[in-house]
């Protein structure tokens, strides 16, 4: 895979041991320029940092709140105006809560998918103005087990739901957006060794989760890193509108 004169936008990805930090190490070692963005823009430049180690690619952090639109619009906007152009958008960024469903505030159910599905409407739309005028783009999704599901692993019913909302507007962005060259992709995890899942279970619980893993282990971000690059190169122009499931064989539909 080769992302050379690619420029690329990740969101979330100042997260330390976090999937969309390795993604942009990934992209951006074969080749692309990319955009690390994060909410925590002191996490954000770290991530650049350590791509600038690599000696290979480039990078640029800035600090974005996925869900404020007007931050979105400029995002994006000082992207194209710096880069000329935006062929990848990764929509990495998400949050989880394990409430129970009958104890979940509205607030919280409003937080996850404002988090977890419009700041992708957000990010989709805007991005999708530059790619249709390029003929080019490449988008990718993150969902989850839990939407395919309905939880089991962590997170309520709210972030289950959120994930099938993700999976359903990518779905109808694929076919809306293939005739101009601009494919839209899900990349589904199971259980990934991240600060996400880190925070939210025990060590017993995880154990116990990876006895129901067929390949006997825990993903990696790397896992979904390669995944995600793959379907965002030129290489992956006929896969579109797929849910790509990484789990290790904890869920096979």
């Amino acid at each position: 895979m080769n992302f050379n004169n690619r420029v690329a936008l990740i969101t979330g990805a100042g997260s330390k041991r976090g999937i969309g930090r390795e993604t942009a190490k990934q992209l951006a070692s074969r080749g692309a320029t990319v955009v690390v963005a994060d909410i925590d823009l002191a996490g954000a430049q770290d991530t650049v940092s350590e791509i600038a180690a690599l000696g290979k690619g480039a990078a640029h952090a800035i600090q974005l709140d996925v869900t404020n639109r007007d931050q979105v619009v400029s995002a994006v906007q000082e992207i194209v105006e710096k880069f000329g152009r935006l062929d990848i958008l990764v929509n990495n960024a998400g949050i989880t809560r394990p409430t129970r469903v009958m104890d979940i505030p509205e607030e919280e159910w409003d937080l996850i998918f404002k988090v977890n599905v419009k700041s992708i409407y957000y990010l989709t739309q805007e991005a999708l103005k530059v790619m249709k005028k390029q003929g080019y783009g490449r988008i990718v999704n993150m969902g989850s087990v839990s939407g395919k599901r309905g939880g089991g692993v962590f997170g309520g019913s709210h972030y289950s739901a959120s994930k099938a909302a993700v999976a359903g507007f990518s779905k109808a962005v694929a076919r809306e957006m293939a005739p101009y060259g601009i494919t839209c992709n899900v990349v589904a995890p199971g259980m990934i060794g991240t600060d996400i899942t880190g925070g939210l279970l025990t060590e017993e619980a995880k154990a116990e989760n990876i006895r129901a893993i067929p390949v006997g282990r825990l993903g990696t971000v790397q896992d979904i890193a390669f995944t995600i690059a793959f379907l965002a190169s030129e290489e992956a122009s006929y896969i579109t509108g797929e849910e790509v499931d990484v789990n290790g064989g904890s869920h096979i539909d």
